[in-house]
This record gives structure tokens, C-alpha cells and sequence, in this order.
């Protein structure tokens, strides 16, 4: 299925026509599957292209919300909103490219599908390098659009699972003290329970069941499991200078930025 965006200055409407597909090889629209609560957010500036991709894409069993300027979708509070956008490159006011660069400032970056009738090399280049799913070029193809749907949707559920992932040790991480969340960045260092009972000025049975609590809590039964989850979340192992200078309850604090951040950074998973 093709859909044929025609120039707007010759009051250009969407047609949709069926697309040939090779014996044997089923048709796109026919393995399409849609995750929940996922939206495709359509921007145009063509009153008539924007009705018409918006009955297709709605016709392949997605949810649509339709803009006609970059301004519009900007102004509208849909953070929490999964899903998409479908942005055409050129249009008055905030062009495509503008936009993209505004969504990926913000606390939340959808992927995003161009269309175009642009062929300019590098500003395809740019606009995926950004990380943008694809660049259609019009007349847009209907199965490419779709193809390209699908990707986000896979993507989208991919960031998901990593956000339910950082989510979860992050939770584990508020369960520790202050004085397990300091004990905490010295085991993932390496250092034995007497070595850190040395640094913070306590016994060595102390530090022990520091550790056996910590190791409780965030749910491993090694070191190296608690390393790789430390690593994830953004905590790095406490140094010299870190040993001198920190309390527990700052190294609190610190975990708590740290985590925000790598949830933060977790949204532009592609």
C-alpha cells in the first residue's frame, strides 16, 4: 500500500493505493502487531495529509493524535504518553529537524519517523544520527511506514523493560542505611571487611554484616552480580579521596542523583 503525498501547492490530498506483494510473501499489514497504549503523534502542516495518514495509520490498528505545527505538540502535556511521532521535515515556525532536537532536550525522547521529499544526503544523515527510526521519502510507502511503526513499537517495549529494570534497583538501593549505602561502594571495590572496617573506623564483624544485609537487600549471592547491577544504576566503587571526604548519608544522596540520571538516560535506548 502506497500513500502519495502530492506537493501542498497543488492542494495535495493522501490516496491510498494497494502496493504489489511478491507470491508467497505476506503482507506487512498482516503480521502487525500493536503494543498497548502506544501512540503515534502526527505532524503536518497539510490539513489534508495529516486526515488521510491518520485514517491509515488508524486502520492498522493504532491509537493517533494529530497535530498541525511542532508548536502544537509542544504545548501539549503528553509526557507520559507511549509511542511515536510521524513529523514532516519542512513546515512553518519549528521545522522537523528543530523539533528533534527540542524532544531530545526534554525528560522524555519518542522516537521519530520523517517524512520527506527531501533526498539531501546529510540531512537524512543528521536526522539518524539523532536517532530517528527512518526517513521516508514521499510519495510515502505504506508497508515502509508501517515497517517502521513496528520498529518503534519494538523499541518502545525494549525501553520499557530497561526502565522497569533501573526501577527496581533503585528501589532496592532506598532499602539500604546510609552506613550500608557507603559499606555498599567499597565492596564493589573489591576491599575485604577488614580492610573497610580500617577505612571507616569500625570491627570487621560490623562491616560483615553490613555486607550480608547489603547483599539481602539488593538480592544477589555475589559480588559480582552486586558489580554488575552497581553498574547499571551508575554507582562506581568508592576511591581514595571518596573514603576521606564522604559520609553515609551523602553517598545516600549520591545514589539517589545517580539512579535519576540513568533513569533519565534510559530514554534514549534505542
Amino acid at each position: 500500500m502506497n500513500i502519495f503525498v502530492k506537493p501542498s501547492s497543488s492542494s495535495a490530498l493522501l490516496r491510498e493505493t494497494p502496493s504489489f506483494c511478491a507470491p508467497g510473501v505476506p503482507h506487512i499489514t498482516a503480521r502487525l502487531t500493536v503494543e498497548r497504549d502506544f501512540t503515534v503523534f502526527i505532524v503536518d502542516d497539510d490539513a489534508g495529509v495529516l486526515k488521510s495518514l491518520a485514517r491509515f495509520v488508524r486502520a492498522a490498528g493504532y491509537t493517533v493524535r494529530t497535530f498541525s505545527s511542532a508548536d502544537e505538540l509542544l504545548a501539549l502535556d503528553c509526557a507520559e504518553d507511549a509511542g511515536c511521532i510521524v513529523l514532516d521535515l519542512l513546515m512553518p515556525g519549528i521545522d522537523g529537524r528543530e523539533l528533534q532536537a527540542a524532544l531530545c532536550k526534554g525528560e522524555l525522547e519518542r522516537s521519530i519517523i520523517f517524512k520527506s521529499g527531501t533526498t539531501d544526503a546529510p540531512t537524512i544523515v543528521d536526522a539518524m544520527k539523532a536517532g530517528a527510526i527512518d526517513f521516508l521519502i514521499k510519495p510515502v510507502d505504506g508497508n515502509a511506514l508501517l515497517a517502521a511503526l513496528a520498529i518503534a513499537g519494538e523499541r518502545q517495549t525494549k525501553l520499557h523493560q530497561r526502565q522497569a529494570e533501573l526501577a527496581e534497583i533503585k528501589h532496592k538501593l532506598a532499602q539500604l542505611t546510609p552506613r550500608e549505602a557507603e559499606v555498599l561502594r567499597h565492596v564493589i571495590a573489591g576491599r575485604l571487611n577488614k580492610q573497610i572496617a580500617w577505612a571507616l573506623g569500625t570491627v570487621e564483624k560490623t562491616i560483615k554484616v553490613h555486607r550480608g544485609r547489603i547483599m539481602e537487600k539488593m538480592a544477589v549471592r555475589s559480588i559480582a552480580e552486586l558489580v554488575r547491577l552497581t553498574e547499571q544504576i551508575g554507582i562506581t566503587p568508592c576511591e581514595q579521596e571518596e573514603r576521606d571526604n564522604k559520609d553515609g548519608q551523602s553517598l545516600v544522596v549520591d545514589i539517589g542523583c545517580r539512579s535519576n540520571r540513568i533513569a533519565r538516560d534510559a530514554l534514549q535506548v534505542a
